[in-house]
């Protein structure tokens, strides 16, 4: 061993055999060895299902890739389809729409519309069912109770004491109004005193609470009065102004309608403005011209007829009668159900198509309308329709003008009708379409895809919805006087209660006009014109309707992406329609006092002009069912008023009750 200058020599030296470590047993090792190479193995099979499943998601993500890009290739052809269509409508719609003249229903038919919506048989239309023997008597007793009506003071006590009557139902109150107008009628400017009176107590009640509800809803006779009223004094307006625009706007809508598919069963059309009626299934329809053999006078004169060939028989029959009579307004025409569609091919060749016979394509517990397709009907067919000797009754189409869409289902057989599309979840695709399976799986997993139709359908009618608005909010020609008349009375109203808010004031003028009155037009054009108003039609009148309603609020507009369709479609004209409604009301604020003369002698014209059309007799008979349901109610309130006692109107209600029905009273 050397250290430094040291030099030493230890000799020989010995290492202990003897480890501190036990060497690994060999069981072990074969252990250790055997992990190992399990785990090499399960690392490299990850590996290998990782590679795999890396190769297969991108394979998916190329797939899905390709799939939007002939998503985005077929709704870029979608577009520019439709865009070519709405080009070729707004061109086809201008020369078409004006169509004859205006078919404006008469006043009557117009008052009992308005009076009493939904209602089969109105008072206007029945006489007085009494036996011979009572009917001097009773239309004496009639006749005085008409004499108290006219007391203002019997008449607000009867109103106050019926409206306080639990079992007197909000439908109570709107048909006892309308009888009250009726009745009233040839007294217009009486009425309109009772009618302000009422108010002012209303505007009482409500400035009390929340002054802004006041007349959002209909919850009192006088607020149905004021309905009424309303619908009385704007009947010329309507007829010498906003109707013509009304009628442009419907024939628009039913023109655009009808040259899409419409769903017989469902009433669901690829054409509207209402996302929750939109047909959104890719229907294969082509249009067609049918030779229509109608008599005219002596001759047979054939008229061709545009038609879908998905359509059923009773739409075919419709656009038929549309065509043929299309000068003629909608009660004047034959019903659809009325007649059968003879189809003709030479000289022996006549066969009857129906919507079910036996022909009818039946899969399961589905029963398919029957179409011109399935009758395989070839474009330039001739056909006729001719009477019917025992009617079927499929589709009822009421007086009014109001068509529902067929029924599903037929009980008895427990099978459900289908037309276009079925209603349930489980569809089953057509042989016809059976090709483009893939396509339509694809387009149904983005159904937003047929929201372009209602674009190109809001293209087509935009014309027609500004040309309603502005003959409603236009303050270039003088508004109805009524109208002037009535936003100074709730003007007067507001700084009598002290109320200086603007905004509470136009609430109340927009209750009072644009969603009382106009809202109900626009909706149900059957309320003025002798038209048919279908569900389809209807679905997109409800959109405009409510597009009115927005431009009449005051709260600012928002839209965002959670907004409905209906609400996204106006949103860029909205804001201006706004303009027009602040622009009509600050108008009329700055013109309306000193209109109350020219008011009265309006009213007077009115009463005269009118009156001998309303049924004043059935009416006092009507109310005088209510009076007799709370006869001692409202005896005991004429009884309590210090005033009725003087003018001793509780005895003149008995006597009344004695004539009308022999009652015994203790006169």
């Amino acid at each position: 061993v050397f250290m430094g200058n040291l030099q030493v020599d230890l000799g020989p030296v010995q290492y202990d055999s003897d480890s501190l470590l036990s060497p690994i047993p060999l069981a072990a090792q074969i252990s250790l060895g055997t992990g190992a190479a399990v785990i090499i193995l399960l690392v490299l099979v990850v590996i290998l299902m990782y590679r795999r499943k890396s190769k297969q998601a991108l394979r998916d993500y190329k797939k899905v890739l390709l799939q939007l890009e002939t998503l985005e290739i077929n709704v870029g052809d979608q577009c520019r389809k439709e865009f070519t269509d709405l080009m070729t409508e707004m061109m086809d719609l201008s020369s078409d729409v004006g169509g004859p003249g205006l078919p404006l229903l008469d006043y009557k038919t117009y008052a009992e519309r308005i009076f009493f919506p939904g209602q089969q048989i109105a008072p206007l239309s029945r006489q007085l069912d009494l036996p011979e023997s009572r009917r001097q008597t009773v239309e004496q007793g009639l006749q005085q109770l008409n004499n108290l009506l006219n007391n203002r003071l019997f008449l607000t006590r009867f109103i106050h004491t019926l409206e306080a009557q639990q079992g007197f139902s909000q439908r109570d109150r709107g048909y006892v109004a309308s009888l009250l107008t009726i009745a009233l009628h040839d007294k217009l400017e009486y009425f309109t005193e009772v009618m302000k009176t009422l108010l002012q107590d209303l505007v009482q009640q409500y400035v009390a609470k929340n002054p802004k509800l006041m007349l959002r809803r209909t919850e009192t006779v006088v607020e149905k009065m004021l309905t009424n009223w309303m619908s009385i004094c704007l009947y010329s307006f309507l007829k010498e102004v906003a109707g013509e625009p009304l009628y442009m706007l419907y024939r628009a809508i039913k023109y655009q309608v009808d040259k899409g598919p419409v769903d017989a069963v469902t009433g669901k059309a690829k054409r509207t403005l209402n996302d929750s009626h939109l047909l959104r299934e890719d229907i294969d329809y082509s249009a067609m011209t049918l030779n229509v053999l109608v008599k005219d006078g002596v001759e047979v004169q054939p008229c061709p007829v545009k038609i879908l060939d998905t359509d059923t028989i009773t739409q075919v029959k419709d656009k038929i009668l549309d065509q043929v009579y299309r000068g003629a307004p909608f009660s004047q025409r034959p019903a659809a159900d009325s007649l059968d569609l003879e189809w003709r091919s030479g000289q022996a060749g006549h066969l009857t198509l129906s919507d079910e016979d036996v022909t009818a394509v039946v899969h399961g517990r589905w029963k398919r309308l029957n179409t011109l397709q399935h009758y395989k009907v070839p474009d330039g067919a001739t056909v006729a329709l001719i009477p019917r000797f025992h009617s079927s009754g499929v589709n009822q189409v009421f007086q009014t003008g109001e068509k529902t869409p067929m029924l599903e289902g037929e009980e008895e057989e427990g099978l459900r009708l289908w037309h276009l599309v079925k209603s349930s979840e489980d569809p089953e695709i057509p042989k016809h379409r059976k090709s483009s399976m893939r396509e339509r799986e694809r387009a149904k997993a983005i159904p937003e895809i047929y929201l372009t139709r209602l674009l190109s359908m809001k293209g087509t009618l935009q014309k027609f919805v500004d040309d309603v608005f502005v003959a409603i909010l236009s303050t270039k020609r003088p508004p109805p006087i009524a109208v002037r008349f009535f936003f100074d009375f709730l003007d007067d109203m507001a700084e009598k209660h002290g109320i200086d808010d603007p905004e509470t004031v136009h609430i109340w003028k927009t209750n009072s006009l644009p969603l009382r009155f106009w809202v109900n037009i626009l909706k149900n054009p059957q309320f003025v014109l002798d038209v048919q108003v279908t569900d389809s039609i209807d679905a997109v009148l409800s959109v405009i309707a409510q597009t009115f309603i927005d431009s009449c609020t005051t709260s600012e507009h928002k839209v965002g992406r959670d907004s409905p369709v209906n609400k996204l479609l106006y949103a860029r004209e909205i804001p201006r329609y706004k303009q027009l409604v602040e622009r009509y009301y600050s108008d009329i604020h700055s013109a309306a006092s000193g209109c109350y003369q020219e008011m009265n002698s309006t009213l007077t014209e009115l009463s005269g002009s009118f009156a001998s059309e309303m049924n004043s007799l059935v009416a006092l008979h009507e109310l005088y069912k209510y009076i007799n349901k709370y006869y001692d109610q409202i005896i005991m309130s004429l009884e309590e008023d210090t005033s009725g006692q003087k003018m001793q109107l509780a005895y003149r209600l008995q006597q009344v009750a004695a004539l009308v029905e022999n009652k015994v009273t203790d006169l």
